[in-house]
């Protein structure tokens, strides 16, 4: 394969999945660790991503605020105004991290009356720009890769929460294999994150689905939305209509 294959290929499981490891690389590459090592530096030096110990992250993940860098823009957009229609005066919400809900925290109602419980500092600052909202930010270990707080202390104050909707982005979605991710740790606060809300909501852009990661979050009958930037009827999605999943 030649370098500017293995460039692109790695682009992609970047712009899809936020972040890559380097052993994952070698097994999709068919490469040495090396090889993989030297592209990840190349690409870095080129500023088409950031190079993190292990493996890489996108630069949407340091440049959160920079409408310009974050990847699928338009469709995140799409799926934020989706997610808001969800969302009511008096709701508490929780939600993860990512560029889709940072774009759904610039998009609110500027008159909604709401609380926001969020393990993203992103999306708190953005949150914090809203009059009538009560934003609480879960503290924590903060993971540099995923850029939420997580840990046996996230953990703890989110088994005290009850929220009625859970707003989770993720790496992978699939009909067979639900919610996918590559982190353990991070796998542990989605999964608390949904047992401690009514409803849940995924958020996808749909160059995501059909793709899994090593580490499974949970079934998709645990979710009650899937959200994409694609029509509810489109045929790429007759895959995910189940009885207690509705697709928006």
């Amino acid at each position: 394969m030649l370098k500017k294959e293995r460039h692109d290929l790695i682009m992609r499981q970047i712009n899809l999945h936020n972040r890559v490891l380097t052993s994952d690389l070698v097994t999709l590459l068919n490469v040495s660790e090396d090889t993989i090592r030297r592209d990840l530096q190349e690409l870095s030096e080129d500023k088409r991503l950031i190079k993190v110990h292990g493996g890489a992250l996108s630069t949407s993940y340091q440049s959160s605020f920079d409408d310009v860098n974050v990847y699928a823009r338009d469709a995140k957009r799409c799926i934020a105004n989706k997610a808001i229609a969800l969302i009511k005066d008096g709701m508490v919400i929780l939600t993860g991290g990512g560029t889709t809900l940072i774009e759904l925290a610039k998009l609110l109602p500027a008159d909604l009356s709401a609380t926001f419980i969020t393990v993203s500092p992103y999306v708190a600052i953005e949150l914090a720009k809203y009059e009538k909202l009560e934003v609480i930010l879960i503290g924590g270990l903060f993971s540099k890769n995923s850029q939420v707080t997580y840990g046996s202390h996230v953990i703890n104050q989110l088994a005290e929460i009850n929220a009625d909707l859970c707003l989770i982005g993720t790496s992978a979605v699939h009909p067979s294999d639900g919610l996918t991710d590559t982190d353990w740790e991070i796998n542990q606060l989605k999964k608390k994150m949904l047992s401690s809300s009514k409803q849940a909501a995924i958020l996808c852009i749909s160059e995501k689905l059909n793709t899994t990661q090593r580490l499974k979050v949970a079934s998709l009958e645990n979710f009650n939305f899937l959200i994409t930037e694609l029509d509810a009827s489109h045929r790429a999605l007759n895959d995910y209509r189940i009885r207690s999943l509705k697709i928006l």
